[in-house]
């Protein structure tokens, strides 16, 4: 029988293989001996650990902002009848009036983008309130639970058990979708752009900025994405032990998928996602600002945010000169856009590094690669402008196309080149372009994911009925025109160099522009190809052949097993691992793609 998509599209049109191998939810193991707690085990287990200490047990549960700290407070009550509990947020935060002030400025009037915030989380507390609870802290005559963000403030860096619920991006997102608010703001029917931004440039940076403070001292880390009677929870030293580990071998983080107005089919089949689904846009498979890690023992599993690696382990996760260059964030992002049987994606063209960096407060901006992981045969991607069009006609049109009755005619100022499975187009920031309809991109980039100045959206509105924002203001300051036919065919198309042949082996330089800090490398392979991080990290994905595995030349981690399409992270503290086929593969050949920060590796020097 013959299984159709929403859009009419048979399934099996997109069926390359059999059944797909592609593992959605990835996990990293916990220590040896370690116990996921359960639900309410959590909250007596820290009390336990609390009452160890001197005097009458003192319980901070410090709350990644986007949790429900009032349904918490309520469990702890439940849970702790002979405890005080105590809402830290509403005893001491700042008035929210006094807090949009504050920030008002980082947010601006833009839908979309803000200005990078620096703010410390006690600037979010009223001073006078603060003391006052830190008085009732000390002057305590039984048990107290201190609950919200912030709650280690409030007690002072001195409780006597320290508890993280920590969240996920990519849960925060979802429940921002669903008609939550950001921290105390009321802002429930909020446009979920703003609503994100607001996330994106305060909340989460200086969530983050406290957080890290936290690590070194946490009890007991209490998962926040699940429903408080499954949630799953691990002791400090424990969490402490498994991130440690991480950064000794290859892993990968949770991938998240989400449809688009431009969204395509392919996805559904070779990475088995739901049929009934009208379409996946997006899936992002390393992303760690956004992604999760799931630890796991005993079969069950603790979800926290892929950045707790980051801000806890950045010189064995990225290596010293990647950390001296970004410090604890992660630079490189891999991410699928599909547009099997769907649609173009925006004309679009990202900041400069100057521009990002006066304008947004970023460090370094979003210059990226399109790397074709499959493609039909009228395939195409948009890439810098024609030779000799007129640079204020294409403003004018593309001012004049706002207006939804008139179609900017984007071939007659833009480039169309033919895309193939395996091309790779490189694309510098300032570099007007987009993917064509019926392409599978596996999207490598620098990690700032969401300064794209949108040009023209083909008359589209997005999936909630309103026009996606464009941004042609911003995108005509950074267009860079000289960027014509002549210089893309000879800079960004087909740069593919071999470096090296061996029987059974190739690798090639496949980009990037020496504009872009990312290097690419490709192997192909058919029994196995052997690399070394060389003191920096590596990200990768097997862009052909079915299966292959991960193994240390001197045992230091047990054989990982990676599937077609799967993108992975081999730290840098790892050093030499090979990549060779694994007993179950059936495939002749395979093919990586490999990805660092220049400059890093021990042998630039």
């Amino acid at each position: 029988m013959t299984t159709v998509d929403p859009t009419g599209i048979p399934l099996e049109d997109y069926m390359l293989d059999d059944r797909s191998s592609y593992v959605k939810l990835p996990t990293v193991p916990l220590p040896a001996g370690s116990e996921v707690l359960v639900g309410d085990a959590a909250w007596t287990t820290a009390m336990q650990i609390a009452a160890n200490g001197t005097g009458h047990p003192l319980i901070a549960v410090d709350v990644y902002p986007g949790a429900d700290v009032a349904a918490l407070a309520n469990r702890l009550r439940s849970v702790l009848p002979e405890a005080e509990v105590i809402d830290v947020e509403d005893a001491a935060a700042a008035d929210i009036d006094v807090i949009d002030a504050l920030i008002g400025r980082n947010l601006t009037d833009d839908r979309v983008f803000g200005v990078m915030s620096h703010f410390t989380i006690d600037e979010f507390y009223d001073g006078e309130r603060l003391a006052e609870l830190q008085r009732r802290v000390t002057d305590r005559t039984g048990p107290m639970v201190l609950v919200g963000w912030g709650a280690d403030l409030a007690a002072d860096r001195a409780a006597d058990a320290l508890v993280l619920v920590d969240l996920a991006r990519w849960e925060i997102q979802q429940r921002l979708r669903a008609g939550a608010t950001n921290w105390r703001a009321g802002n429930g029917d909020e446009d979920v752009l703003r609503k994100y931004k607001r996330g994106f440039f305060v909340e989460w940076r200086t969530a983050d900025r406290h957080k890290r403070t936290l690590f070194d001292r946490i009890d007991l880390l209490v998962d926040g994405n699940a429903a408080l009677d499954d949630a799953g929870a691990v002791l400090g030293g424990d969490l402490r032990h498994a991130l440690a580990n991480a950064t000794a071998a290859p892993f990968r983080v949770v991938p998240f998928f989400d449809p688009g107005v431009w969204g395509g089919q392919w996805m559904k089949s070779q990475l088995d996602l739901d049929p009934a689904a009208h379409n996946y846009a997006w899936c992002f498979d390393c992303v760690p600002e956004e992604n999760s890690l799931l630890l796991e023992a005993g079969g069950r599993v603790v979800e926290i945010p892929a950045m707790d690696l980051v801000l806890s382990r950045p010189r064995e996760l990225l290596g010293e000169r990647t950390f001296a260059r970004f410090g604890a964030e992660f630079p490189i992002r891999f991410d699928f856009l599909d547009t099997m049987g769907g649609g173009n994606l925006s004309l679009q063209v990202h900041p400069l590094t100057e521009y990002i960096r006066d304008t947004f407060g970023m460090a370094y901006t979003q210059d990226e690669s399109y790397y074709m992981l499959d493609a039909d045969d009228d395939a195409v991607v948009y890439l810098g402008l024609k030779t000799g069009i007129d640079q204020a006609a294409m403003i004018a049109d593309l001012r004049a196309a706002t207006d939804g009755e008139h179609p900017f005619d984007a071939e007659k100022y833009v480039n169309v080149f033919p895309a193939r499975k395996h091309d790779h187009f490189a694309i510098p920031a300032g570099t007007v372009h987009c993917s064509g309809a019926n392409s599978m991109v596996l999207e490598i980039s620098a990690t700032p994911f969401i300064f794209t100045f949108k040009l023209w959206d083909w008359g589209r509105v997005g999936l909630d009925g309103v026009p996606r924002p464009v941004h042609i203001d911003h995108g005509e300051q950074n267009i860079q025109w000289e960027r014509d036919t002549e210089w893309v065919e000879r800079n960004l198309v087909g740069q593919v160099e071999e470096l090296r042949r061996e029987p059974g082996l190739v690798e090639e330089r496949t980009g990037l522009h020496e504009l872009e800090f990312i290097e690419v490398r490709r192997h192909w392979f058919e029994q196995e190809a052997a690399h070394d991080t060389e003191g920096t990290v590596n990200v990768l994905n097997l862009v052909e052949g079915d299966e292959v595995e991960v193994v240390s030349p001197t045992g230091a981690f047990p054989p990982y097993t990676l599937h077609y399409a799967e993108t992975f992270i081999v730290p840098a503290a790892v050093g030499p691992y090979v990549i060779r086929r694994s007993p179950n593969s059936r495939s002749d050949r395979f093919a990586t793609v490999k990805a660092y920060v220049r400059g890093t590796r021990s042998s630039d020097s």
